[in-house]
């Protein structure tokens, strides 16, 4: 299947579904990879190098340099797939690309392939927007 890219990257590993959207921002920590909000159904679940699925992020325009601090820390997902595009995540992910030459794919899913990417075990994600599931 084919994912509509909004920030190139490749990337495998291990797939976590995200119940809710996240707040990058005063919901994870960049320094530990974890999500950090209490009143997530995830809370406590580390995201650094997994494909994490949600439906979108869930605000605060310091999301961006949240997400950005993770790429960098090397504790950021290594790929976030939703079905809603989310401008303050993308925002972060190509600012870590330009400061640190490095970023966290981001891409988008239709109806489908996001019911598929929910039930997976791993995911696989080329830099051209293929996706496979394990």
């Amino acid at each position: 299947m084919t994912a509509t890219i909004v920030v190139a990257g490749a990337a495998h590993g291990p797939v976590i579904v995200l119940d809710e959207p996240l707040s990058f921002w005063g919901g994870f920590s960049a320094e530990s990879g974890v999500v950090t909000d209490e009143h997530h159904p995830q809370a406590g679940t580390s995201l650094a190098g997994a494909i994490v699925v949600m439906i979108g992020g869930r605000g605060s325009s310091s999301a961006s340099s949240v997400l950005a601090e993770a790429v960098r820390l090397g504790t950021a997902p290594a790929a976030i797939l939703m079905r809603r595009s989310d401008e303050i995540l993308a925002t972060g992910a190509l600012v870590a690309r330009e400061l640190y030459d490095r970023t966290v794919a981001i891409a988008l899913l239709d109806e489908s392939s996001y019911r598929e990417a929910m039930s997976a075990d791993r995911a696989t994600l080329t830099a051209d927007g293929d996706l496979t599931f394990d």
